[in-house]
């Protein structure tokens, strides 16, 4: 699993009828300091995520998995949203 932002919303009046009834984000991959990694992807949310959100995704053959029938047409997946992140440091 990885972190990323919503960072928008999709709006579409024509897709694919297995995406009926989900919601689709624009969603920028970051790090665990919250800093922008690669180019935005659009993610299908399985959690009701909101714009603003930190959240954590799964990709690949994984983003089906939320699924019942497991074949949905994406790559990317909202799997869980964040309350709070702690980052345990190694003191040296």
């Amino acid at each position: 699993m990885r972190l990323g932002r919503v960072i928008g919303k999709i709006w579409a009046s024509v897709k694919d009828p297995k995406l009926e009834g989900t919601t689709l984000y624009i969603m920028q991959t970051v790090n665990e300091a919250n800093e922008p990694l690669g180019m935005p992807v659009i993610a299908v949310d399985t959690v009701g995520a909101r714009e603003g959100d930190l959240i954590y995704w799964v990709g690949g053959g994984d983003a089906t998995v939320p699924f019942e029938d497991r074949m949905i047409p994406s790559d990317v997946t909202i799997v869980g949203i964040v309350d709070h992140l702690q980052i345990k440091r190694d003191a040296k």
